[in-house]
């Protein structure tokens, strides 16, 4: 460790030992017996020793170095045992321990505000700042799994959307001066995130003014979902493994030059053109060449270190970047011990050996990761595409399978829907996996440069439709809606694992055009079989009626839930017709027809009601000409807090009672049965005469 607090250019971090006895761990270090990590081990919502004393910020003050590295342990056992039950995102907090103790002993919280990028590492944050009850983590009613707003001041921003922080950091910052305020802002972002588009235009911003105060802390641990990809990530790589003036040249100048555009020009800054030697050694340049101080890299685990360098950037005045270097999943052996993904997000495991306690059987993810390799095989002009995700949305066995048909370009969705559009007209066929959620960032681009171009580009919405437990800003309950103004793309949205197989290579087969599959998250359920074929779309039920009362359009994974309301229905005297539309966009033309036969026409869909499905549905029945009453059902026009998917359903009425309720009031109005004011829960009546 040099004297400043920077890594000597022969040591990292990541050298350092590490392995643990179920607790384990190592700090400043020093490393922990496997009895002390015993002791320190405390009990979820009820924390014990150091950390039960830490109800805010300014406790942290009193402890001495010492009692610091033990707090840390006591932390890192904490979180083994707490997420260990209720699942979370497990990695990245165990690498940031530290960190997050130095940055709430430098910085005076909420005053100084802390944010966080993306958030799935604020758990210490959140045990330092008086929320220590993590029994029910994600669930409804408890802690959030990221920041948020109502369960604390400390908490500035709860989008979970990656690369944001340092856009909100400069706004804030630029606040701060108008209004002659002299608090201090932190943001903290990862090296994954700063392979967005959206970090570097902020740093740009950011750097215009040099006497503005902001503190950026580069949480370098190699690995967002991912071992982070792109030229950022091989100049962060860069600092961390210099030892030499011609061993970093040499590397330089080869990975640099196959940089296009800014190659060169980046490796004769680096090489000393400008700057001079010390640059050639440890490579800032790229921060200050964007005028940005530059304090790094430094031991993420040394809190001695972290509070002197975020202590130097507190009085500087300036925009400062502290780049620390930590290890995911640090102190817990089974995290270390996973490759892919060093225990990002984890569920419910065995705390000892960090083993799934239940098998959740075959998911959605997993029928789209399979039927990807078997479509690899067969057509060699099928490429993958993933923004950073590749083990979360499946591909990781096609890039196995195929490593050079697989690209990862980081947290980068824009650019990844535009690189999408040119292998197609290149003359292959690229599949694009997302979050569902985070596609809406490249709406633009999906638009203007695939479905203009008239691109054959398939995109795999993955946890689609309402995802529970991670909260308002991981929903994937807009892209129906989004998607629906783009003219020539199409839309599909299975209902079961035969249907995502099939769906995928119907995708993959339209070459003139964009197409979506999209399905939801967790285990697949049972096989719904269809009982025949109108036009393009799948008959689930028939009504058995020679005018049916209803026909119920089901999108996607809530099959077996209309097939359920039909029951309910039948129970009621109600005849229906249950079909699936397989592909949702654009209407399939045989629906108006089979609408004029039936009395009513009804939606399902897992998406918000705002110009999803059922609007879609409404506009085409308008188009032909077919006046029949419709009622959608969807989610309503707000976020939603975090809970089950179950829970949140059962809260926004998408449940078979509460949809059977409203249909059969409908239906009772037609009939004329009753007063068309009465309540949704006389409706659940026949009415007798």
């Amino acid at each position: 460790m040099a004297p400043d607090g920077t890594l000597d250019s022969t040591k990292s971090a990541k050298a350092r030992p590490s392995s643990i006895d179920a607790q384990l761990t190592t700090q400043g270090g020093r490393v922990k017996d496997s009895r002390e990590a015993r002791r320190s081990r405390v009990v979820v919502g009820d924390a014990e020793g150091l950390l039960a004393g830490v109800t805010g910020p300014r406790d942290l003050d009193r402890l001495t170095p010492e009692q610091l590295d033990e707090l840390a342990a006591e932390i890192r056992a904490f979180l083994v045992d707490a997420v260990s039950k209720t699942g979370g995102h497990l990695g990245p907090n165990l690498g940031v321990v530290e960190l997050t103790i130095a940055l709430h002993r430098v910085f005076d919280s909420p005053r100084d505000r802390v944010l966080w990028d993306t958030g799935h590492q604020s758990y210490v944050h959140k045990l330092l700042t008086g929320r220590q009850d993590f029994a029910r983590l994600k669930m409804k009613g408890g802690l959030s799994g990221y920041p948020a707003r109502a369960e604390s001041d400390h908490d500035i921003i709860e989008n979970s959307h990656a690369s944001t922080v340092l856009g909100w950091a400069d706004g804030l910052a630029k606040a701060n001066e108008l209004l002659g305020k002299d608090d201090h802002v932190v943001a903290v972002i990862g090296d994954g995130a700063l392979t967005g588009g959206m970090a570097w235009e902020a740093l740009n911003n950011i750097a215009a003014a040099k006497d503005r105060p902001l503190v950026i802390v580069v949480n370098d641990n190699e690995r967002s979902y991912a071992p982070t990809i792109g030229g950022l990530a091989n100049h962060l790589a860069t600092l961390r493994t210099t030892d030499g003036y011609e061993r970093f040249l040499a590397r330089g100048k080869d990975l640099l030059g196959r940089t296009p555009v800014v190659g060169k020009p980046l490796y004769e800054t680096l090489h000393g053109a400008k700057k001079g030697l010390k640059d050639v050694i440890a490579p800032q340049g790229m921060f200050e060449d964007l005028g940005l101080k530059y304090l790094g890299p430094i031991d993420g685990h040394d809190m001695e270190a972290l509070e002197s360098a975020l202590s130097r950037a507190k009085r500087f005045g300036g925009p400062v970047i502290v780049h620390c270097l930590t290890e995911k999943g640090r102190g817990y052996q089974p995290a270390l011990q996973d490759e892919a993904d060093r225990f990002h997000a984890v569920g419910k495991i065995h705390p000892d050996t960090g083993l799934p306690i239940a098998s959740s059987g075959l998911d959605w993810t997993s029928v789209f990761g399979e039927e990807m390799v078997r479509l690899g095989e067969e057509r060699p002009d099928i490429v993958a595409i993933t923004a950073a995700m590749l083990h979360p949305v499946g591909l990781d066995r096609f890039a196995k399978a195929f490593p050079h048909r697989v690209y990862d370009v980081g947290i980068a969705e824009q650019h990844g829907a535009v690189s999408a559009a040119g292998l197609a007209t290149g003359g292959l066929h690229p599949v694009f996996a997302v979050y569902a959620t985070f596609l809406n960032r490249a709406f633009d681009q999906v638009l203007m440069d695939v479905a203009l171009h008239k691109c054959g580009v398939t995109f795999v919405l993955d946890r689609a439709g309402v995802t529970g437990t991670d909260g308002a800003s991981h929903n994937g309950m807009w892209d129906l809606s989004i998607l629906q103004v783009v003219p020539g793309l199409r839309i599909s949205a299975p209902r079961d694992a035969d249907q995502v197989r099939a769906q995928l290579r119907e995708a993959v087969a339209v070459e003139d055009a964009p197409t979506v599959v999209r399905f939801s998250k967790g285990a697949v359920g049972p096989a719904v079989q269809a009982v025949g074929r109108v036009g393009g779309m799948d008959v689930l039920r028939e009504a058995g009626a020679e005018r049916p009362d209803v026909l119920l359009v089901s999108v996607g994974a809530l099959a077996p839930m209309c097939l359920e309301i039909a029951d309910l229905l039948d129970k009621q005297g109600i005849s229906t017709t249950v079909v699936d539309p397989r592909w949702v966009k654009p209407v399939d033309e045989a629906l108006a027809p089979l609408a004029e036969r039936h009395r009513v026409v009804v939606t399902v869909e897992d998406n918000i009601r705002v110009g999803g499905v059922g609007s879609a549905v409404a506009q085409a029945l308008r188009d032909a000409g077919v006046d029949v009453p419709l009622r959608d059902f969807g989610i309503p026009p707000r976020f939603l807090d975090h809970a089950s998917r179950a829970e949140v359903l059962t809260e926004i009425g998408l449940t078979a009672p509460d949809i059977a309720r409203q249909v059969t009031g409908l239906v009772a109005r037609l009939d004329g049965r009753y007063d068309t004011t009465a309540g949704a829960a006389e409706a659940a009546e026949p009415v007798r005469d």
